[in-house]
């Protein structure tokens, strides 16, 4: 036999931290997507999609469960959601331990979407500069996840989370598609836009004029040309054009920005068609889907770097405005970054909402 403490061919598996042992399973297929198929970016069209299976999926094979599709901030792509900090469990680890603890929520299908760009995101919307990523989750995902999982097929039993942009995709999304989805976790979500984009647009503008001769174009080849993210301003920059690629795309493709880059003043009509599509601002117009919901869940850091637990407040007086009062909202200490600990409170509250014997 071989020696377990050796590290040869037979030796047992390695455990914590390294590996888990986990009580339910992940399942890792890919999805076709015909709606991205040709996309503007040239970006990958066929897609992963990872699925974890509660314990006693296999066990009961008559029963079926509630879904929640978790989404990820800007820049995620699946395999993101495997990465460990340091001394911490990642999200599918502490997925695992929520539904397979002794104080384990009704269990659902969690669901792990993947809607990477190569400028960084999509913010889960359809657009002509980017691709038809709103489309993807919604009449492709979806439905696949229903035809090879048995899940509940229902808005009452779906919901939707996600931090960052992640967040901001659930809030949109759950208005966009109440007949899709019944409730949402909203980790941090990008909202109140003059708090979390504007102050960005006089870095951008000052950087593309010292370093770029105004031109995104010339950014645009630096950054490609070494390592992401390893200059001053490649944040700010590569964040304020997604954005823009998102929310003010003309029909060709073209992306109009809400700033003049040589001085950083606003556009007034570009930043116009930004607000729009603004958590806080669609609420009022969504106001019926917003009410449809079974669960809504909000948080944020107290000291967000982007002043997003500011906007989870007024996202959650839009709420109150509109007769949604039966929300959950949270702040807590901590900023923007590593908060994966959060996710767990929130996909309770959606388990225990979204299950057929709440209501």
């Amino acid at each position: 036999m071989s020696d377990p403490e050796s590290g040869k061919g037979g030796a047992r598996a390695v455990g914590p931290p390294w590996r888990h042992a986990h009580g339910g399973r992940f399942e890792q297929s890919v999805i076709k997507s015909a709606a991205l198929r040709n996309n503007p970016l040239g970006d990958p069209w066929v897609r992963p999609i990872e699925v974890y299976l509660p314990p006693g999926y296999d066990d009961h094979p008559e029963k079926r469960y509630p879904s929640v599709y978790m989404i990820q901030g800007y820049t995620g792509q699946l395999d993101m959601w495997h990465g460990r900090s340091a001394f911490r469990p990642n999200f599918p680890e502490l997925c695992d331990a929520l539904f397979s603890g002794d104080d384990a929520p009704p269990p659902v299908v969690v669901v792990f979407v993947d809607c990477w760009t190569s400028v960084g995101g999509s913010q889960f919307l359809d657009s002509p500069a980017t691709g038809m990523y709103h489309t993807h989750l919604c009449e492709e995902v979806v439905p696949w996840v229903d035809g090879q999982y048995r899940t509940l097929a229902a808005a009452a039993h779906r919901g939707i989370a996600g931090k960052s942009s992640g967040g901001y995709g659930a809030m949109v999304t759950c208005m966009l598609r109440p007949d899709l989805f019944g409730g949402m976790a909203d980790h941090a979500g990008d909202a109140v836009f003059e708090n979390c984009y504007l102050p960005d647009f006089r870095k951008c503008a000052r950087v593309l004029r010292d370093r770029y001769e105004g031109s995104y174009d010339r950014f645009w080849a630096d950054f490609r040309s070494r390592p992401a993210m390893s200059r001053d301003g490649d944040g700010e920059l590569a964040n304020a054009w997604a954005m823009a690629a998102a929310y003010s795309a003309d029909s060709d493709g073209t992306v109009r920005l809400p700033f003049d880059t040589a001085t950083g003043m606003l556009i007034p009509e570009v930043w116009e068609q930004w607000l729009q599509w603004d958590p806080v601002r669609m609420a009022p117009r969504y106001a019926d889907a917003l009410r449809s919901l079974r669960a809504i869940y909000i948080e944020g850091g107290r000291s967000d770097e982007w002043y997003l637990d500011l906007g989870g407040e007024a996202f959650r007086r839009a709420l109150e405005q509109i007769g949604v009062t039966d929300v959950r909202f949270e702040l807590f200490e901590g900023g923007h970054m590593s908060i994966e600990y959060r996710y767990p409170i929130a996909l309770r509250y959606l388990a225990e909402r979204l299950s057929p014997a709440v209501r």
